[in-house]
């Protein structure tokens, strides 16, 4: 059996070849498809390929795979000597193949097709999502070199936002500028409707998303891009390796600072979304109300940022044992779940059925007083439970009376 290392680049990789405790040159591969699927017909089945995780080495893996016995794909952020070397050339391979020969690569988890084709379905609606907010700055930008103030209205490029845009006087350069800029954000949005036509199609078809959904503060936007995120979770034993994953469980950095690792930040995004909005007002109670500004809250002792992260934490262990169980429990179930998915189905294209009020559990008065009488004892039994509760600090000093007192 030979270790095959690829140090892949964007034109060509660098391969080499582990036997017996030494390492063969192998040569350069161009990095296109047919001349790597060449390369790696000559392989025996009984080889091991292994890459470092850069943009295109799923798809390298992908040729690579069907020729060989595995092929693995090493974490660069655990391979220091790849991450901090000088000199990228074949050292790169050199290492990769002697640490998977020695049983020390940290190796990452390759999602299936569909997973690949969720991620990339929501990293096109990001990118989009992004080129929108930064038309919408530029165009506030021309606004306030002419000294006028931001627009009263809640969405500049909406309806009321586009006629108080008309009405401000401007030079005509800007004027066409403006105009520019509002047709480009125009054409954009329906490259985004259909992007996310395709994407609630999906997730239609996806319970696991659909339970995401029942969770207060997630919409499908959030649902799928956690989907996409996590992938299998069956990959995850219990929920506190989800949450490293998602970069949010503390680790120690320097002397006595406690800090969330930098692991997973774009998933940790999502899930920061959903925590900040998991608490607005008429929502049901679904988490620990870590950011209630009560003595034995979170919030009230460490602030509000920590607390953030604490309610995502917590968050997340919620999304494994949704995903992992395949079961919704009544406390995560909220009132709006069927207009909700209403809404979903209209957006993948659905046909629209007006007349029928009172078809949804939502719109019947008595299954909302229901849900609010059940939300209100299980909020007022929380109060009750952390009554007594005393927050974490300094032991305090006094005489034994005043302690047993404050006890």
């Amino acid at each position: 059996m030979l270790i095959i290392g690829l140090d892949i680049h964007r034109a060509f990789a660098e391969a080499v070849a582990w036997e017996e405790g030494r390492l063969r040159r192998l040569g350069r591969v161009d990095m296109r498809r047919d001349l790597l699927a060449a390369f790696a017909a000559k392989l025996s089945p009984n080889d091991v390929g292994v890459i470092e995780a850069t943009g295109n080495a799923t798809s390298a893996a992908a040729v690579v795979a069907p020729h060989v016995k595995k092929v693995g794909i090493a974490n660069p952020k655990q391979v220091f000597i790849v991450a901090y070397a000088k000199i990228k050339t074949t050292i790169d391979a050199d290492v990769l193949a002697q640490l998977y020969a020695s049983g020390f690569l940290p190796e990452v988890w390759i999602a299936d097709e569909p997973t690949q084709a969720l991620r990339r379905q929501v990293t096109r609606r990001n990118q989009i999502v992004r080129q929108r907010s930064r038309l919408k700055s530029v165009i506030q930008s021309i606004l306030h070199s002419h000294l006028i103030p931001s627009c009263p209205h809640a969405d500049l490029c909406g309806a009321k936002g586009r006629t108080w845009l008309i009405e401000q006087v401007v030079p005509q350069d800007e004027r066409l500028a403006i105009d520019r800029h509002l047709r480009e954000f125009d054409r954009l949005g329906e490259d985004l409707q259909v992007i996310e036509r395709d994407l609630v199609r999906s997730a239609l078809e996806d319970e696991g998303v659909k339970r995401l959904m029942t969770i207060p503060g997630v919409d499908i936007t959030v649902a799928l891009a956690m989907k996409a995120a996590i992938g299998d979770v069956s990959r995850f034993d219990d929920p506190q390796k989800l949450v490293t994953y998602l970069g949010l469980n503390p680790s120690v950095r320097q002397s006595g600072q406690v800090r969330p690792t930098m692991g997973g930040s774009p998933s940790r995004a999502v899930v920061m979304r959903a925590a900040c909005s998991s608490r607005r007002p008429g929502r049901p109670l679904v988490l620990p109300d870590r950011c209630e500004p009560s003595p034995c809250g979170v919030r009230a002792r460490r602030g509000q940022h920590v607390a953030a992260v604490a309610t995502a934490r917590k968050l997340s262990v919620v999304i494994w044992h949704l995903l992992r169980r395949a079961r919704v429990t009544r406390g995560l179930d909220p009132p709006c779940m069927p207009r909700s998915l209403r809404d979903v189905e209209l957006k993948a294209g659905s046909k629209a059925v007006r007349g029928q009020k009172g078809a949804h559990a939502y719109n019947i008065k008595s299954h909302r007083e229901e849900e609010r009488r059940w939300v209100e004892q299980a909020e007022g039994a929380y109060a009750r439970l952390v009554a007594g509760w005393n927050p974490r600090g300094p032991k305090r000093v006094g005489t034994d009376a005043a302690n047993e007192a404050r006890r």
